[in-house]
């Protein structure tokens, strides 16, 4: 919950926007309506995990600082001047997530987002803002990296982390390990979720005697509890009180697989104890190696020391982290039109590849420390192997591409590449049709299809047979790679077939650059459009027999029967 805190009309009229914008975040206090508005900052300070102070920075200083304990405890607090001009992220940055608060709530208000956290100033990721639990001299080993000291990076298992500067070498180190070590002087343990461990249990097993084998087998094998990621089970122990509250102890899901599954898993200790009571050999080796792993720990039993017989089992298992392939699109140029989770894709990237030219596009907002591997046209399918290789390698990687990355784009070679070993995520782009269309007016207000007219890849026969089937079904028609160099029959070629079905005075839109500042449009006819106009950066849109030309616009009409209807 995030406390709204004001004392005065005008912070109030602020305040209040922003409660509007997020109902069920948010919770007002009034300074008038308590003891002060200090017994306002104290109540939400003690109730809330986020404030909002719309005061003076002074005032708030002076009202948290008595109420500051720990910073990993401490809720992120924001002050925003009661002008609405600034929301500045004043205590717990990165912990109390203050800094993102910022930026939305000056995204929310129109306000000037101030963060000045070194490491966000300076576009560095702070080392406790990687996801991962962090132990060790995070303080200086972020200030040496801000210095520009070497800060190497010691990973004993690969992990797809966000790009940080590291070198091969240097008097600080960040070691990434699941392993029960202490970290060193000038180093910072970074703790992955690369273990898994499986459990069995009888019926009303006691949580203490599950969580202390747990705790127990992991310390046997000097491994990290930090870095557990899950407990696994069989689905008839999904619900075993147990195994949940040992779960929740150590703050981690319940994973669970049906018995079916886990007698399909070779495991070195199979059991008819198990084969007996829920269907399949093994429950503790098996859930732990379902996804695959290195067995660490095989399993074992609880002791007991009452002389009954143990109720629990477990086993450890290592999975390596799964490298991470973002499939971008960067829209149509336009920065405007980067949205923003292709952004945040974007920083998040270690390595990143993509055309030459579209790097140039996005280059000032990667991080330092992104690896940048860029090449030229008609190196598609070599950027799509490269990209899914880095993932592979445990990497985090992003392929971009213009418009949508899954439109005439890098989608569909990566994707064609990719085994079910990496994890893929595609982020949407606004594709060049659309963004033609909303300067053309609105073309595409009913059915509507996206032809490619480039020969290169795809037969003219095919090309040719699509064209004339939505030349035949009265589809509008946006033709992209309309005309090249090498290539300037195929446009003429594809609107005679559609003049075969269509008057000559059918709105024919043309569009280069959409969104950019040189883009430039027209709206012609088929008669009358030259193909001179046209080249490899232009997307040509062609009407149907209901579209027109309104007041200068190109508009399709959606086809409601009110619009039918005489008035």
């Amino acid at each position: 919950m995030i406390g709204l805190i004001s004392a005065t009309a005008a912070g109030a009229a602020a305040r209040d926007r922003l409660a509007a914008a997020w109902p069920d975040r948010t919770r007002v206090y009034d300074g008038r309506a308590y003891d002060g508005v200090g017994d306002a900052v104290r109540r939400a300070f003690a109730e809330c995990e986020q404030l909002v102070c719309f005061l003076a920075t002074g005032a708030v200083v002076r009202l948290v600082a008595p109420l500051l304990s720990d910073k990993a405890s401490d809720p992120g607090v924001v002050c925003v001047d009661e002008a609405g001009r600034f929301a500045v992220s004043l205590v717990g940055g990165h912990e109390g997530g203050a800094n993102e608060l910022a930026l939305a709530v000056g995204g929310l208000l129109g306000a000037e987002p101030v963060v000045t956290t070194a490491t966000d100033a300076v576009g560095i990721p702070g080392l406790d803002t990687l996801g991962l639990p962090v132990e060790g001299d995070v303080a200086g080993v972020t200030r040496a990296l801000l210095d520009g000291e070497p800060v190497a990076l010691a990973a004993e298992t690969p992990w797809p982390l966000p790009p940080v500067p590291f070198a091969e070498r240097g008097a600080y180190t960040v070691r990434l390990t699941d392993r029960a070590v202490e970290p060193g002087a000038r180093e910072v343990l970074l703790r992955p979720p690369s273990l898994v461990v499986g459990v069995g249990a009888s019926k009303g097993a006691p949580v203490d005697e599950v969580l202390g084998l747990v705790e127990g087998a992991l310390r046997d094998a000097g491994l990290s509890v930090r870095s557990v990621a899950e407990l696994a089970t069989v689905d008839a122990k999904r619900d075993e009180p147990g195994i949940v509250e040992a779960a929740a102890r150590l703050g981690v899901p319940v994973v669970t697989y049906s018995a079916e599954e886990l007698a399909g898993v070779e495991v070195p200790n199979p059991s008819d104890a198990p084969l007996a009571a829920v269907g399949t050999p093994s429950v503790a080796e098996a859930s732990a190696l379902a996804r695959g792993g290195e067995l660490l720990v095989p399993k074992r039993k609880s002791e007991r020391t009452d002389g009954q017989p143990a109720m629990a089992t477990c086993a450890v298992v290592r999975r390596p982290g799964r490298g991470r392939l973002a499939v971008v699109g960067l829209g149509p140029g336009a920065r405007d039109l980067l949205t923003p989770r292709a952004k945040a894709e974007l920083e998040r990237a270690a390595v990143l590849v993509g055309l030459d030219q579209y790097v140039d596009q996005i280059r000032d907002l990667l991080r330092p420390g992104t690896r940048i591997l860029e090449s030229g046209l008609g190196a598609e399918e070599e950027r799509a192997r490269t990209a899914v290789e880095e993932a592979r390698r445990g990497q985090a990687v992003a392929l971009i591409g213009s418009g949508d990355a899954g439109v005439y784009a890098m989608a569909s070679p990566a994707l064609a590449e990719a085994s079910d070993d990496i994890d893929v995520v595609g982020v949407p782009g606004v594709t060049a049709a659309l963004a033609a269309g909303a300067i053309l007016g609105a073309p595409l207000g009913h059915d509507h299809v996206s032809i490619s007219l480039s020969d290169l890849h795809t037969p003219w026969e095919v090309i040719e047979r699509r064209v004339r089937a939505a030349a035949e079904a009265d589809i509008v028609v946006t033709f992209y790679n309309p005309r090249s160099r090498g290539r300037d029959w195929q446009l003429p070629k594809a609107l005679s077939i559609l003049a075969e079905h269509r008057e000559p005075t059918t709105p024919v839109g043309v569009v280069r650059n959409a969104s950019r500042p040189d883009g430039t449009s027209r709206l012609t006819t088929l008669a009358e459009l030259d193909p001179a106009w046209v080249d490899m950066m232009t997307v040509v849109t062609v009407g149907n027999t209901a579209t027109r030309d309104i007041a200068g616009r190109m508009v399709t009409p959606r086809g409601y029967r009110w619009q039918e209807e005489p008035k």
